[in-house]
């Protein structure tokens, strides 16, 4: 039967976040601010923050900081056109050493030498009907390996990776999608064109609607300078919030209806979306009414800095779907009912996760932004569609190359750690496995993980990016590790 004391409690929580929404968009009065001017937005490579355009900080100086580029292309790509066509591809190689580890189990990273090659092709298609309305398709092939077939990490090192290994390799759709934009008001502001959004101008009040397959975190979650696995950091609890369990399959994409307001200085979106059948599974449950997520985010645009820009967004989440409850499972094997904890060995029934999160960016100096993640849920719900994490804070700078003359240039430093909470410790202690972790045992520790990366732009749309992960307690574990993961990247824009 579902926890509904829990589902009260994260029912009452998001009711105070969506209040606190309201709040925090009340326009205030004009002596309690200047009037503001209009400017284009933290420039990033993240398309849901660079197709509109915001409000700069009072006073701030627009060509002090020329910001990360948009990627260069191969190819040109349509302008002023009904018509999107664009493509990509990324491969990612990574191997790591020998590393100490006491024990191993099922879900462990090998601590023997190893080495993997991932790659994501992808093929970004769009057709706009008028000004208000468009279709977007993306075809994608992704492939290669993944360190221990993706296992013995919650901090993965690679989002590429494919983290079923019998999935087919043909080409799949990636993202198909309707996308409708509601004007509220007859002014406008330019709009970066891109595979999510072809349109050269938007209403500067509007809501938009979209209905499809796409990936939840095109649209949430998204940072400038560290939620781009093709130019920046690679690692799942960097690019992502880690203790966010968003509605996917096993490639990362779900089914939902979304839908967006946006005023000049503030914007607030909601998803409904379906779930998997099982944890990382490939198919999703058809029935809404039953299984289902729910995203909400509100994003506030304005510096802690004066004449520097800056972006808070504050995300809540619920999951409703055919989830273990770990506690349970220990229960279950204490009592001999099963030789090890089976997260799984429960009949059909749908319990509820929930979660909150916190994403900050802000300019520091021209070419220098820095960011923040904070994530946490409730902690006693099975892991089912993401990661296992359950608290995660994520700290780093993204360097734009413009700062030493190379414009398409881009560097980045960044800290994670990642957390599980009791119940969840217990039952990967006695001996239970997720779909991620499980070394037979556990002397628990926080999984802590700094990432380094340095893109370099060679020619027009093709760069290279060498990098390094450093990892301590893999998989939660003191009795393992640390583990030193080299990385190599090439990725072509066309």
């Amino acid at each position: 039967m579902p926890d509904f004391s829990n589902r009260s409690r994260a029912r009452a929580a998001i009711f105070v976040i969506a209040l606190s929404c309201v709040v925090l968009s009340v326009p205030r009065t004009a002596a309690a601010r200047p009037q503001q001017t209009d400017a284009p937005p933290l420039k990033t490579t993240a398309p849901a923050v660079a197709a509109d355009q915001t409000a700069a900080p009072d006073g701030a100086d627009e060509s002090s900081n020329e910001g990360i580029q948009p990627p260069e292309s191969i190819f040109p790509h349509f302008s002023s056109s009904r018509y999107w066509l664009s493509g990509q591809a990324n491969f990612i190689f990574q191997a790591h050493p020998d590393f100490p580890a006491a024990y191993s189990g099922t879900h462990s990273l090998s601590d023997r030498y190893e080495k993997a090659t991932s790659r994501v092709l992808t093929l970004y298609t769009g057709f706009r009907l008028n000004n208000s309305f468009e279709v977007l398709v993306d075809i994608e092939e992704a492939g290669g390996a993944a360190l221990s077939q993706g296992f013995g990490l919650a901090g993965n090192t690679d989002l590429d990776i494919v983290r079923n290994p019998q999935l087919s390799k043909t080409p799949y759709l990636g993202r198909g999608m309707l996308h409708k934009v509601f004007a509220l008001s007859k002014d406008t502001v330019k709009n970066d064109r891109n595979y999510l959004s072809l349109f050269d101008t938007l209403p500067r009040r509007r809501i938009e609607v979209r209905f499809g397959k796409f990936s939840l975190p095109d649209f949430f979650d998204a940072n400038s300078v560290g939620s781009d696995t093709h130019l920046q950091f690679i690692n799942w609890t960097t690019d992502n919030n880690g203790a966010w369990d968003y509605a996917a399959d096993t490639r990362g994409y779900t089914i939902g209806l979304m839908a967006e307001y946006d005023d000049a200085n503030w914007s607030f979106r909601v998803v409904e979306a379906l779930m998997p059948k099982v944890a990382n599974g490939i198919d999703l449950v058809w029935q809404p009414w039953h299984v289902h997520a729910e995203d909400y985010e509100f994003e506030e645009r304005h510096s802690l800095l004066r004449k520097r820009q800056g972006v808070a967004r504050l995300l809540a989440y619920t999951n409703h779907a055919n989830m273990g409850i770990y506690r349970d499972a220990v229960e279950q094997f204490q009592q001999g009912v099963v030789p090890l904890p089976e997260i799984t060995n429960h009949p059909w029934h749908v319990t509820l996760k929930y979660g909150f999160g916190v994403n900050i960016e802000q300019e520091i100096a021209p070419n220098l932004t820095a960011f923040a993640r904070w994530g946490w849920d409730n902690g006693r719900t099975e892991s089912f569609a993401y990661t296992e994490a359950d608290s995660t804070v994520d700290t780093g700078l993204g360097f734009a190359g413009a700062l030493w003359h190379r414009k398409q240039d881009r560097a980045g430093v960044a800290f994670v750690t990642n957390g599980i909470k009791k119940d969840h410790q217990d039952y990967l202690a006695d001996g239970g496995l997720g779909f991620l972790l499980g070394d037979g045992a556990l002397r628990y520790g926080r999984e802590n993980i700094f990432e380094s990366y340095y893109t370099v732009h060679v020619w027009r749309g093709i760069y290279l990016a060498p990098g390094v992960q450093h990892i301590n307690n893999p998989g939660y574990n003191r009795d393992r590790g640390p583990v030193v993961v080299p990385t190599f990247r090439a990725h072509v824009e066309f």
